[in-house]
């Protein structure tokens, strides 16, 4: 139970809390953009099966490879893809520590 709460807690409140924190301007877009980092999910449907609670997807998937990883760490030190890439990132630590609690 503690895996799914900290794992949708990180996919969904973290990026909320983040906009509403860091981002008083513009909350609800920041929001929004950080919560679309779910999307990299899409990964998921090209797994056999398609979902297997006791998969780790870092490594596995390819929009959660390493490689994939090393470029969502970039992202963030540039002006236009900075939200973006926090909002991968935040997504890939979410799946980390889901695999973690495993």
């Amino acid at each position: 139970m503690l895996r799914h709460v900290v794992h949708y807690g990180i996919h969904f409140l973290v990026p909320i809390l983040i906009a509403v924190w860091f981002f008083k301007g513009n909350r609800l877009q920041i929001a929004l953009i950080l919560l679309a980092g779910i999307l990299i999910d899409v990964d998921h449907l090209l797994a056999e099966p398609l979902f297997d609670p006791n998969r780790c997807s870092i490594g596995f998937h390819p929009l959660h490879s390493y490689w994939a990883i090393m470029v969502y760490c970039i992202l963030p030190f540039f002006k236009p893809t900075r939200i973006i890439g926090l909002a991968l990132i935040i997504h890939i630590v979410a799946d980390m520590l889901d695999c973690l609690l495993m």
